[in-house]
């Protein structure tokens, strides 16, 4: 019988990256060096998780499992079905593919046999044109075992007439557009591949006489790697244990357009992105946001623990005390699987609750990264009221979201997005609370390091949920109806 996804049932009013991605090669026993990686990937995805590794001797082994890593990928019996020196993994949301109805089969990595041998791969971000690719591939006689795009990239493999599969890989790749941080291995090399906008992260890492993959730096801490550099967009390195890292850059250059919002929210804060502290980039969103929109009040809280770094800043520069305002419960996860309609109606009190004593009588500012549908930020202001705050005023972290993602972060459909429908003083009068305000776009491109602001010709980063400026033309969603944003 099928285990429940343990993700909490009220954590739906937050956007959720798709996955992340982890190999390791020429270390022993590489499979379980995967597992701690993944674990301390555990954010990027909490649906289910698969390893792929290989040996010599065993071939190509695999596990794929619902749940959390700790609770699969820590038994001895399972690891020890998982030999060789060289391994990669996958955690996972569901965006692309059956979302919340996920099957086994859809869980990653993928593996495909081929005339010159076997290959697995994992894909962090999203296809925006794999319906057109699926069709396609489906009439000239491919036949799919999921529902996730990430498969298309085999197929294409399999029609490839290159002679070894990273040629193969560049082939298909050249035909995927959207998102797409990849690691993959045949039985002898370790590949990792960005794409050309470099949207979603990967980094290398070295350990020992072996080499490691990760979609972020803190997977490499946790096995004690060395980080030794970010793949660059575009870029796809081919990794052996005799051979080392070999280059190539097999796309056309374009100017990169990595995911703003991995620093506001989706990465963890111990993580480095562009040679950035992700917490020191949420620190100075809090800075910049208290430079752009100050209030008077008594106390500085963060919504937990995604606002605390923004709060830490907005506090420092406001000199409002910072205060734990609302503390979180980390322990209910399983419990509440399949929540009685009782226990549903009690919303968010499940996971925080106000520490009253600290909030009566009190000036509060609120700082949370973002505003999704709004369902969880009005219970939470209610919840404060409730303690006896004397008023509440909202910080956001992140520019109005008014445009869903289609690069690899589960995004609700834009009518279900609060600043989709509403202005700021509409959405501050919907919330019920004395204040909202939002960094700007200029104040948030600051904070991460480009002093000018944003550069309207040619932003630095992907910013689309924010200013409908999609970087790539999402194809499959304009033939499902969806319309772009007008040219201003």
């Amino acid at each position: 019988m099928r285990e429940m996804p343990p993700s909490h049932p009220f954590d739906d009013d937050k956007l959720k990256e798709e996955c992340g991605v982890f190999g390791v090669v020429g270390v022993a026993d590489a499979a379980n060096f995967v597992a701690l990686g993944l674990h301390a990937l555990q954010h990027r995805g909490q649906e289910a998780g698969g390893i792929v590794a290989h040996d010599a001797v065993a071939g190509f082994s695999s596990a794929r499992r619902f749940g959390y890593v700790r609770d699969n990928f820590t038994k001895a019996s399972l690891m020890e079905t998982l030999p060789g020196p060289l391994s990669i993994g996958h955690v996972r949301y569901s965006t692309a593919g059956s979302k919340g109805n996920t099957q086994i089969r859809d869980v990653q990595p993928f593996f495909g046999e081929f005339s010159m041998g076997g290959a697995a791969i994992a894909h962090n971000g999203n296809i925006t044109n794999a319906d057109a690719l699926r069709k396609e591939l489906i009439e000239r006689g491919s036949i799919f075992q999921s529902s996730s795009d990430s498969e298309c990239i085999i197929h294409l493999m399999a029609r490839s007439l290159q002679r070894n599969i990273p040629e193969r890989m560049k082939d298909a790749l050249r035909r995927v557009e959207g998102a797409f941080s990849v690691v993959a291995m045949t039985r002898t090399k370790l590949i990792g591949v960005r794409d050309p906008l470099g949207v979603r992260p990967l980094v290398l890492g070295r350990l020992g006489n072996g080499w490691v993959l990760s979609s972020e730096t803190c997977g490499l801490d946790i096995i004690g790697a060395e980080f030794i550099r970010e793949i660059e967009p575009g870029e796809m390195v081919v990794i052996s244990e005799k051979e080392g890292v070999h280059s190539f850059h097999p796309f056309e250059r374009v100017a990169p357009r990595f995911c703003i919002f991995e620093h506001v929210y989706f990465s963890r804060p111990d993580s480095i992105l562009g040679g950035r502290s992700v917490y020191e980039t949420r620190r100075q969103i809090g800075v910049e946001l208290a430079k752009e929109s100050p209030v008077d009040a008594d106390l500085v809280c963060p919504v937990p623990d995604s606002g605390t770094p923004a709060a830490i800043g907005f506090s420092q520069e406001s000199g409002i005390p910072y205060a734990m305002g609302i503390v979180r419960n980390q322990y209910m996860g399983r419990t509440f699987i399949e929540p009685t309609e009782q226990i549903r109606n009690m919303g968010v009190r499940l996971k925080l609750n106000v520490n009253r004593a600290l909030i009566k009588g009190k000036r509060v500012i609120l700082v949370d990264d973002s505003v999704v549908r709004g369902t969880t930020s009005r219970k939470i202001k209610e919840m404060i009221l409730d303690a006896g705050a004397a008023e509440v005023h909202f910080r956001i972290a992140s520019p109005p979201t008014a445009w869903p993602c289609f690069y690899g972060v589960d995004t609700p459909d834009r009518d279900k997005l609060l600043a989709a429908r509403m202005t700021e003083d509409e959405m501050r009068d919907y919330l019920g609370v004395d204040s909202l305000k939002f960094i700007s776009l200029d104040g948030l491109y600051r904070a991460a390091g480009a002093a000018e602001g944003r550069n309207k010709a040619c932003p630095q980063y992907c910013d689309a949920c924010f200013s409908g400026e999609y970087p790539v033309e999402p194809r499959d969603m304009i033939a499902k109806g969806f319309e772009l944003k007008a040219a201003e």
